[in-house]
């Protein structure tokens, strides 16, 4: 008789976890059925142009003519020649290093007072403070920084005394990014905030008074002790859609300080990708700038999850 290892015990074999999947999928095929338009439109708009830009990086595709092999030219091109793209690189850390991190934490530190909140006020400011992602807040943003007398943001500072002239924040340089960031950070609470907002609400109250009776007497023992390590999949959603957002944002500085920005200030990697692109359709050199960024976010989503995988449990 065969000897079954000691860790080898209670272990499903191939066979049997294929059928129980089967299983699984008759018990919930009208879940699947009903996920399916979604799955079918992600798989052809998202996975297919994902996987079809790493062939694409190593050729010359102008998208008249049939694409031409170049190996590894538009790379070399890209890091040893291209000095926009060295200086979007520059921009896009910059961009991310202040968006990224300074959104994460608002998102979950405004979800948590919602959180305590009237039932009805919760509802009220979360769709207050989600709406801008919605919205087309640029025209509002315009206005505001207008670089004439009437712009908001002058009138308020020339009226303080705080500057004697109009500055002109949308095409003054050293005002650009800056501005670019407030209005970024301004809409960045999109599904991640929406997702911790679930988070909290999940949360078990029992765990609550387990914690109280275990020493927990004050607001933020309960969000180091209790929240934070009951929101792990929520957290690393948020965490997620935010280093997705803040490398992948050009539609702010495109519609905000125009295409291209003065002395390419505000100019990302996605703004280089896009110039490339459906300026110039370059397919080819556009999708060996894509990939980078590709790697770059993956990259970082794995180190994310490796941070965040002690709350996954």
């Amino acid at each position: 008789m065969a000897q079954i290892a000691a860790e080898d015990i209670g272990k499903r074999t191939k066979r049997e976890e294929r059928a129980m999947m089967w299983r699984s999928f008759k018990m919930n095929r009208s879940c699947y059925l009903m996920l399916a338009p979604f799955m079918l439109f992600f798989i052809v708009f998202t996975i297919v142009p994902v996987v079809m830009s790493l062939p694409m990086g190593f050729t010359d595709f102008n998208m008249a003519q049939a694409p031409k092999f170049v190996g590894l030219s538009n790379y070399t091109t890209l890091f040893l020649s291209d000095k926009i793209f060295i200086k979007s690189i520059r921009v896009t850390i910059v961009f991310a290093l202040f968006t990224g991190p300074v959104s994460y934490i608002l998102c979950f530190l405004l979800a948590w007072l919602i959180n305590e909140l009237h039932p009805k006020l919760k509802t009220i400011f979360t769709l207050i403070f989600y709406a801008p992602s919605l919205a087309n807040v640029y025209t509002a943003w315009t206005l505001i920084f207008s670089g004439d007398m009437n712009g908001y943001a002058n009138s308020f500072l020339i009226n303080l005394g705080l500057i004697s002239s109009p500055v002109q924040w949308l095409t003054d340089g050293r005002y650009i990014l800056g501005v670019t960031i407030v209005v970024q950070l301004w809409i960045s609470l999109g599904a991640g905030f929406l997702a911790l907002r679930a988070g909290f609400q999940n949360i078990d109250r029992s765990m609550y008074e387990a914690g109280a009776i275990e020493g927990i007497r004050t607001r933020w023992q309960e969000l180091i002790y209790i929240v934070i390590p009951s929101m792990g999949p929520q957290l690393m959603f948020a965490a997620v859609m935010q280093i997705v957002s803040s490398f992948t944002a050009g539609t702010v500085a495109q519609n905000l300080v125009g295409f291209p920005s003065t002395d390419y200030k505000a100019h990302t990697i996605m703004t280089h990708a896009f110039d490339y692109g459906w300026v110039r359709y370059e397919m080819g050199y556009a999708s060996a700038i894509c990939m980078v960024l590709f790697v770059v976010m993956y990259l970082l989503n794995k180190l994310i999850s490796k941070v965040l995988s002690k709350y996954m449990d």
